[in-house]
């Protein structure tokens, strides 16, 4: 399988006041295109600057990253934003989601900025409410869903620009046991029948259990990299 992310002795420090604090001391890891990968670490560990690297929204002191071959971590900020549109998905902890906004309207925004016409927008939009199975609740605003359904919504419109790459930042940190078992079997699923790459972010072992593979950061460094068998 091709990679589709790549990084090379990644190094993050922040400077506060006159004390330099290293939040990634020299990463190295590939990832292939269409896996599925649950990054962890406690607070600290590195694991959230790695994922900002990754998505285009923070950029290494030392170090290359690799997005399809490309190297994007040097790229200028309107480079940046055109990727993110472009090639990277966002699932969050919060949802985001537009209050006053119905379901479709919310995932046919993203859409917008790439100059689709009304028709496409909403016909693409409705393809991936399908896909993640509200193709009922099209026409909910967020306070008429459930929060299972709600980050169905936010997927469907990381998914709306078809990205090479989701990422997905503790995103079953609102919901309950049952309706993160399903947001993650909608993960497995869309990885499985769409060949998506899914890097998540997380701190409980049962949701990054889902994942084929499962990477340990600690103290900005990778401790442990394991696939399951």
């Amino acid at each position: 399988m091709s990679e589709i992310i790549r990084v090379e002795d990644l190094h993050k420090t922040y400077r506060m006041g006159d004390v330099e604090v290293p939040a990634l001391r020299g990463v190295e890891l590939a990832v292939a295109r269409g896996e599925f990968v649950a990054v962890m670490g406690s607070s600290g560990s590195g694991k959230s600057t790695f994922m900002n690297i990754l998505g285009c929204l923070d950029r290494p002191t030392r170090g290359r990253y690799f997005l399809e071959g490309e190297e994007v971590g040097s790229l200028s900020r309107d480079e940046w934003a055109h990727i993110r549109n472009q090639r990277i998905g966002f699932v969050f902890q919060g949802f985001n989601l537009l209050a006053r906004t119905s379901a479709v309207e919310n995932v046919e925004l993203p859409m917008m900025y790439n100059g689709f016409a009304g028709k496409q927008r909403h016909a693409r939009a409705l393809e991936v409410l399908s896909l993640v199975g509200l193709e009922q609740r099209v026409d909910h605003l967020p306070n008429q869903l459930s929060g299972g359904q709600q980050q169905r919504v936010a997927i469907a419109r990381a998914l709306v620009n078809q990205p090479s790459l989701i990422l997905a930042d503790e995103p079953t940190g609102n919901l309950d046991s049952a309706t993160s078992g399903e947001i993650m079997a909608l993960f497995q699923r869309l990885k499985r029948e769409q060949n998506i790459t899914v890097v998540l972010v997380t701190h409980e072992s049962d949701i990054a259990a889902y994942a084929e593979r499962q990477i340990l950061f600690r103290d900005g460094l990778v401790i442990a990299d394991q696939k399951k068998a």
